[in-house]
């Protein structure tokens, strides 16, 4: 800026600025960067990435979030893409990859509007009426599930693991994951919560996939302290208690001044009689399994073994929690207060070795409100992709649960909503028409893209199920197995309403803010990447 010859220098030295067009093509540039990373893992014949960290260590998944998450990205903008499949788990646990693919097909139709010179705030109002719309189109071609529908759920699971590496042992899988569910799941005023925290999820390699079992009570990742004590309990009576089974040290520093080696005896004397009344308040309790969260004295752990109680120490807290919930015990911080009140049931409590590691298995619980999945798997990457998988699947359960609402999956419902909003455009009329026409034609990415992921041919596919919509056939969706258009619902493709709700959320407000800005200020060694790129700054080579 020039007032006379005074050049006024309002930004920093090596700041770099962007106004503009130029702001707004490279933003929606560096999010369909994002968006192709991951296009390609969509749907069951979707691929996989191996993402490799710079100490070299390797994690191969499918899980768009997963993805999202491991690679580092630079640019500001795609920064806002990886948020909209965080926010995308944590709400649903499953359709990250189409949220992500969906906000970037969103912006890459929206460039196209800005070519032809429509303001981005009309679009942006074009994209929220299309996005009510589509909730609306949503709500009225969504299936009641009810509660008790083991069928429907499974086949819930099933969908949400189609495109993992599990997919293999999908069928037993899901019969896990929804007698999981099923067991955690609490009724509040009529209406169904689960929390999943209250499922526990231990790893272990060896065996295979098919040795994935549920577990009706909880395993520790712990073995006895004391060989003398019994491997197996039956009709286990639990104490639970967090504090430690050793002899207190004092607050303020002391000393103890011994004189003459007899008072040394009764000193210890004194401190083995303090753990031995420790242990005896334990039996009084009529407790034969002691669960501490703290560390259990050498001495203390004489006694317990020689009066037969199994005794795990530092187990974790948030295990503790779980174990109160399986066996109905209560967490008790002090001994004195110890009473059989106080203890959980289960009706077996063993130590088996499973790999090189001993573990406690407590089972037989009666109504257990905390449940335990054992994963098996050939090597450490095979586990790690299963527990994401299993992950998803509780998740779309759960929401399925609660929401008892679904609709059918393979881009059925995108379809429905497609063309729903090509009806809905002339009604509106202005320049938001236009927006609302380009929703409609990107929200149909997600079969198109599973028809690429799978060799089909995306045009013959997207006419053919067009075609189908009009005719009054709602569940009509790509069948990727078959390579052809399919009756989804027929074929138990389901998903949870509430996946498909977030996805248009997410990705619409996504889309919104990203198309918003039109000046981009970046401070020296700040984040904004040079202008030519697409701004992926760390994203292993190959991913693009």
């Amino acid at each position: 800026m020039m007032t006379g010859q005074q050049p006024i220098i309002i930004l920093k030295e090596g700041t770099k600025r962007e106004k503009g067009k130029g702001a707004q093509s490279n933003n929606i540039m560096a999010a369909l960067a994002i968006s192709d990373a991951v296009k390609s893992t969509l749907g069951p014949k979707g691929m996989d990435k191996m993402l490799v960290d710079s100490m070299g260590d390797v994690v191969v998944t499918n899980d768009g979030a997963t993805i999202l998450k491991e690679i580092d990205v630079e640019h500001p903008a795609a920064k806002m893409i990886v948020e909209v499949a965080k926010s995308q788990d944590e709400e649903c646990g499953d359709g990250t990859t189409s949220a992500v693919v969906l906000t970037g097909e969103l912006l890459k139709h929206a460039g196209e509007l800005l070519e032809q010179n429509i303001h981005p705030t009309v679009v942006c109002a074009g994209y929220k009426l299309a996005a009510d719309k589509a909730k609306e189109v949503l709500n009225r071609i969504a299936m009641t599930i009810k509660p008790d529908d083991k069928k429907t759920l499974k086949d819930i699971a099933t969908t949400s693991m189609a495109s993992k590496g599990a997919s293999g042992e999908k069928e037993k899988l899901a019969e896990v994951v929804v007698e999981a569910v099923l067991d955690v799941q609490e009724k509040v005023d009529n209406k169904i919560y689960v929390d999943l925290d209250n499922i526990q999820i231990q790893k272990k390699q060896g065996g295979g996939i098919a040795n994935t079992e549920i577990i009706e009570g909880i395993i520790l990742d712990k073995e006895r302290v004391h060989e003398g004590m019994p491997k197996i309990v039956k009709n286990a009576k639990i104490a639970l208690i967090n504090t430690a089974l050793e002899v207190k040290k004092t607050e303020v520093d002391a000393r103890i001044q011994i004189q003459d080696p007899t008072q040394l005896q009764a000193f210890l004397d004194e401190e083995e009689g303090m753990l031995k009344k420790m242990v005896e308040k334990i039996k009084k309790s009529g407790a034969n399994v002691l669960v501490c969260q703290k560390g259990i004295d050498d001495i203390a752990q004489h006694y317990l073994a020689k009066d037969g109680i199994f005794s795990v120490r530092r187990a974790k807290k948030s295990d503790l929690e779980k174990l109160s919930k399986a066996t109905g015990g209560k967490i008790v911080a002090n001994l004195d207060g110890l009473t059989s009140i106080d203890l959980g049931y289960a009706g077996s409590i063993e130590e088996k070795k499973i790999g090189d590691d001993k573990m406690t298995f407590v089972t037989n619980c009666k109504n257990p409100k905390a449940v335990s999945i054992l994963i098996r798997g050939t090597t450490d990457h095979v586990i790690d992709e299963l527990e994401r998988a299993l992950h998803d699947a509780l998740s779309v359960v759960k929401v399925a649960l609660e929401d008892g609402k679904m609709t059918s999956g393979g881009g059925a419902a995108a379809t429905e909503i497609a063309m729903s909003l090509r009806d809905y455009a002339p009604n509106v009329g202005g320049r938001e028409q236009m927006a609302i026409e380009a929703f409609a034609n990107a929200i149909e990415i997600v079969p198109k893209t599973l028809s690429e992921n799978a060799g089909l041919d995306p045009i013959d596919m997207m006419l053919e199920v067009r075609s189908q919509h009009k005719k009054g056939n709602i569940h009509a969706g790509i069948n990727v197995l078959v390579g052809k258009v399919d009756d989804m619902f027929k074929n138990n493709v389901l998903e949870p309403l509430r996946v498909s709700f977030q996805e248009i959320e997410a990705s619409t407000e996504a889309a919104n803010m990203i198309l918003r800005i039109d000046d981009v200020i970046a401070s020296k060694g700040g984040g904004a990447p040079p202008p030519d790129m697409g701004g992926m700054g760390g994203m292993p080579p190959g991913m693009m």
